[in-house]
Order: structure tokens, then C-alpha cells, then sequence
């Protein structure tokens, strides 16, 4: 009798285990435990509960919070609908994946979907054939279901601030009639920004487990394609940085470097000049936060982080795609890593987030402004900082982590039964030096540890489980996160 006590006690400790990883267990698994065991295994306070609960605690309002924060400059209208539906509605049929830095073809976006759907990776992509895309734009904005929302990182990060009733909100990006009517009431738009046309982004979404022929996505996520001149050679940038003498903001959050690669090499490089000297004009005692995206062109990238546009900023905010773009441009470290395999293994993440900010911030051997990154991946998110230049980093990181799980959840607080834990249990500070091992406490989920004068700060994101929608998630952490961040006068 003893053993089979032992035996049950055994396999509900395991069950618990399994219960912390996934809280919806398989009817295959219940049915073998006691109604007390699963009661109170499913009665007990889960580890989103508990994690919800802590970050609330811990979300504490800066010292010193913003009262004017200036964005742009791109800005669009998303068209959001299924991918799989929409490469139906083309004719188009399961295939291989195959990664395409500029799309000309209906074949290039089949295929590039298929090989970011498979990673369940997000990504974006410029159109270069002008009549293919409209023809597929045409029949995107005509299928059932499309919904149209405020698109392009800076109107969404825009949007996102403008939340805040204490918060004057400045966009300037080329914004056309229905982006217009799409805005908040407290976004201000500058009559320069204003256009006669809006530029439309297709928002191809997929959810976890979506099935196309042989493909199956691992997680939820988006691709992203348009055929944008605007946008692309940034055409609002001196019109931003001029509004920025009459508006006095505390914050300028910059975006749409990415838009560039869109333009022949020659305008490219122009224009990356014209913007670091726009940028350069930019007071130097307002801060600025720049916001990456999806990038290919590997020359373009490694430009802005080593010489154009990281030295002039205070902070970036990116995720995974990006990181690993970044430091396989710049020949940083974990540069041979391919790809991603699975949750981005967070001393890899760690280790290229602190060289950026010892190689290319600012320390006392280098003239560079920059002191903040913050990395958000599906799992989870970092901020990192160059010790005693931003304070409130712990608030700001659970802020950004919990937006996430509302925002994809369409929901006002973090619903426990809707969203799950992803991140590791426990994971090592880093891969190249002598390291911390780190464990997951719900009840305290912010871990922070510190290398040679950089101060780190991680949170999990609890996952939303159906999630609503995917676009525009990266841009409202990183408006949430700036929300709640502080900037230590020097």
C-alpha cells in the first residue's frame, strides 16, 4: 500500500512540475490523478497569478516623467488579415520557404512568408515591383475580414503614449486622410506631415500552430510588406527635427531607418547621411530612443551601429531578428550563430547586448551617447543600461513585459487564464564569461545583475495563448517601457 501511495505522490509532484511549464494539462494526463490532486493543483495560485501580481507591485511611476515626447517619422495604415488566406485568395500553394531581402514577385512573398511562418519569426519586407503590389493590395483590402488600424513604428508608438492623458503627444510622419482619422484625439500632427494619399502596409498574421500544406507555425507573429516611397526615403525626417524647436519636447523617439533599404544604394547612403546630420541637430539635452526593425541589407546596418547613427542616440529598442541581424553585420559576438533555435538562449541575448553597449556606448573611452537597450523577444525582455544614467529600469521592464500580454490578449489587466509562462526556469548571465545562474521566482520575476559597469534587468512574458493581434507589439514595450523609464540628470 505504501508504494502505491509513494507512486501517486510521485507522479503529482511531476504533474506539478509539468503544471508550472503548462497549466492546461491534457485530459490524458488528469485522468490519472485523484480529484483532490488536479483540484488543487488547479485551485492553487498558478505562476501567472503570482507573476502578474509581482509586477504590479513593482510598476512603480518615475521620479520624473515626461510631459512631451516627439515621434516619427514613419507612419502608415496596416491592412491586417491572414496570411495563409490571403496567399490562398492569390492562387498560390504550400512550398518551400526561402528568404528574399527585397520581394519583386508573388512567388518571393510566398516563399518569404513560409521561411519566417516556419521560425514563427517576425519580419518585414520591402515590394519593389510597384503593379504587383498594388494588384495584391487591391485584393488584400477586399478580403472579408481585413481591418484597418494605425500602422508604422513611429504612429504606433504615437498612439501607444497618447494613452496617457499627462502626455502631449507630436507625430510627424507622412500621414494621409484615413491615418489621420485613425489617430488618437491627443495625437498632434504638424500640417507639414499632412498628405493628400495614406501609404498602406500589408500585415500578413499567422497564429500558433496554423497549419498550411507541410508548414506548421511554432508561435503566433506577422509578415510585413509595402511598396512605400514616403516612408522609405524618410521624407519627413527635416520636417520632424525643425517642429522639434517650437514644440520643446522632454523625449524624441526616432524610427523608420529601416524603410531605407527600399532605395537604390546610392540614395541609401545619401539619405543615411542626411538623417545623422538631422539627428545631430536634435538638442543634446533631450534624449533620444531609436527604434530598429526588420533589416537586410547587412551594409546599411553595420553603418548605423558603428559610425552614423548609435553614437548620436541614448537609447535603441529591438528584438531577437534584429540582435542577431545586428551583430552579424558588426561582427559582434555569436556573429556565426545563424539562426535562432527555439526561445532565444538568454546569455547569447546578454552577451551581444553588453558589447553593444561596451564597444559602441558610451564609456569613458568612447564620444557616444548612447546608455540604454532594450531587447524584447516572445519569452521574454531585457534592459540594459550603462550604470547611472537611467533609473526606474526595473519598472520599465516589467511595464514592457506586461503590455505584451495585455495588448496580444486585448485585455485591460493580465488575464492568468489566458496567457503562459515560455521563458526558461533558469538560465546562464552569459555564454563567454564567467557567469550566474538564474532561476525563475514568480513572486519576485524582475532579476537584475550587473558586468564592468552595465546593469541588466529581465523579466518573462507571460504569453498570450490565443493572441489577438501580433502587430505593433514591439512598439508599444518600447513605449511602455520608455513610459516608465527615467533619465538621470548628469
Amino acid at each position: 500500500m505504501w508504494h502505491k501511495s509513494l507512486c501517486v505522490g510521485l507522479l503529482a509532484l511531476a504533474t506539478g512540475y509539468i503544471f508550472l511549464l503548462d497549466p492546461e494539462l491534457p485530459d490524458s494526463v488528469l485522468r490519472y490523478l485523484s480529484t483532490s490532486v488536479v483540484n488543487q493543483l488547479q485551485g492553487a495560485t498558478s505562476v501567472e497569478s503570482s507573476m502578474a501580481a509581482a509586477w504590479d507591485a513593482v510598476i512603480a511611476q518615475p521620479a520624473m516623467q515626461w510631459g512631451k515626447v516627439a515621434v516619427g517619422v514613419n507612419a502608415c495604415v496596416d491592412v491586417v488579415l491572414s496570411g495563409v488566406k490571403l496567399l490562398q485568395a492569390l492562387g498560390l500553394d504550400p512550398g518551400d520557404g526561402k528568404d528574399h531581402a527585397v520581394l519583386q514577385s508573388r512567388k518571393d512573398l510566398k516563399e518569404a512568408f513560409i521561411h519566417f511562418m516556419e521560425k514563427g519569426a517576425a519580419a518585414e519586407r520591402f515590394f519593389g515591383d510597384a503593379e504587383s503590389f498594388h494588384h495584391i493590395a487591391q485584393a488584400a483590402s477586399k478580403y472579408p475580414g481585413a481591418q484597418l488600424y494605425v500602422g508604422g513604428n513611429a504612429a504606433l508608438i504615437g498612439q501607444k503614449l497618447a494613452a496617457n492623458p499627462n502626455l502631449k503627444v507630436l507625430l510627424c510622419g507622412p500621414v494621409g486622410p484615413k491615418l489621420h482619422e485613425l489617430l488618437d484625439d491627443n495625437v498632434i500632427v504638424p500640417p507639414e506631415s499632412l498628405q493628400k494619399s495614406d501609404e498602406f502596409h500589408l500585415i500578413l498574421e499567422y497564429q500558433a500552430g496554423e497549419e498550411w500544406g507541410q508548414l506548421r507555425a511554432p508561435n503566433a507573429n506577422r509578415f510585413i510588406f509595402s511598396h512605400d516611397r514616403s516612408n522609405g526615403a524618410m521624407n519627413m525626417l527635416e520636417v520632424f527635427v525643425a517642429s522639434l524647436d517650437e514644440f520643446q519636447p522632454d523625449l524624441v523617439v526616432l524610427s523608420g531607418l529601416h524603410m531605407m533599404e527600399g532605395q537604390s544604394k546610392e540614395m541609401r547612403e545619401r539619405r543615411l547621411l542626411e538623417a545623422v546630420t538631422s539627428i545631430s541637430d536634435i538638442p543634446t539635452d533631450i534624449p533620444v530612443h531609436v527604434e530598429l526593425a526588420s533589416m537586410t541589407d547587412q551594409e546599411l546596418m553595420s553603418k548605423i551601429v558603428h559610425q552614423q547613427v548609435f553614437p548620436l542616440v541614448n537609447s535603441i529598442g529591438l528584438n531577437e531578428q534584429e540582435l542577431l541581424f545586428l551583430t552579424q553585420s558588426a561582427s559582434g559576438p555569436h556573429a556565426s550563430l545563424a539562426s535562432w533555435s527555439g526561445v532565444p538562449d538568454v546569455g547569447v541575448v546578454s552577451d551581444i547586448l553588453f558589447w553593444i553597449l561596451n564597444e559602441h556606448g558610451k564609456t569613458a573611452a568612447r564620444a557616444s551617447d548612447l546608455t540604454r537597450i532594450h531587447f524584447h523577444t516572445l519569452a521574454y525582455h531585457i534592459l540594459v543600461t550603462v550604470e547611472g544614467y537611467w533609473g526606474n529600469q526595473a519598472a520599465a521592464v516589467a511595464a514592457g513585459a506586461r503590455v505584451a500580454g495585455m495588448q496580444a490578449c486585448a485585455t485591460e489587466t493580465i488575464d492568468p487564464n489566458r496567457v503562459f509562462l515560455k521563458a526558461p526556469l533558469e538560465f546562464m548571465t552569459s555564454q563567454t564569461e564567467t557567469a550566474s545562474k538564474i532561476s525563475l521566482n514568480p513572486k519576485d520575476p524582475v532579476s537584475e545583475w550587473h558586468r564592468e559597469g552595465i546593469a541588466f534587468h529581465y523579466t518573462p512574458v507571460l504569453v498570450c495563448k490565443d493572441p489577438m493581434r501580433t502587430v505593433g507589439l514591439g512598439d508599444a514595450i518600447s513605449a511602455e517601457g520608455l513610459l516608465y523609464s527615467e533619465i538621470d540628470p548628469q
